[in-house]
């Protein structure tokens, strides 16, 4: 018979200490020292403009894809709803990822974008802030509650939607500057 932590011991005996994998100079910069989570202090940071630039898509069959083209789905207009919850998302990032700051964002532009050849809807979403950290997470979040929304609004038609590909494009502004993503 086994001790109640005797799981807990195994899992410690099998992962090094969390301080002594992450290291002083650590890029992830959501652990302390010691290896917990924190929220990073970003008191001492300038405000700076930033954007970020996010995408995503989501797959379906031709018959759902000529639903949401064509405006016909029951549930109304599927793009319309879900720029609009996109938009809503990006707002509540902070309360949805546990770590992210509350951001004032100045700006959040969604785009869709269809492909009949290939039954896919591609979601795209610019944020922008004049702050103290980036808005790529919020780009993020209005990109995969954007496809989100498709797929509540689609699902009665096809369950089997893929969301597929969401990632980050570009972000700029602030102390680590510019970045974009590589092609493809």
């Amino acid at each position: 018979m086994t001790a109640p932590d005797e799981p807990a011991r195994a899992v410690e005996a099998a992962v090094p200490a969390s301080s002594a994998v992450l290291g002083a100079g650590s890029p992830l910069t959501h652990f302390d020292a010691h290896g917990e989570a924190h929220m990073v202090d970003v008191s001492g940071k300038a405000a700076t403009h930033r954007v970020a630039l996010a995408e995503g898509y989501i797959s379906m069959l031709p018959a759902t894809f000529a639903l949401v083209a064509q405006g016909r789905a029951k549930k109304g207009d599927v793009l319309a709803v879900a720029r609009i919850a996109a938009i809503q998302g990006a707002k509540r990032t902070a309360e949805l990822v546990p770590l992210c700051h509350p951001l004032p964002i100045t700006r959040v532009a969604v785009e869709f974008e269809l492909d009949a050849s290939t039954s896919r809807v591609r979601c795209t979403a610019q944020v922008e802030t004049v702050g103290v950290t980036g808005v790529e997470m919020e780009a993020l979040t209005a990109v995969q509650v954007g496809l989100l929304t498709v797929y509540d609004m689609c699902k009665a038609a096809d369950r089997g939607m893929v969301m597929l590909g969401i990632r980050v494009l570009e972000k700029r502004g602030g102390k680590s500057g510019d970045w974009r993503a590589a092609e493809g």
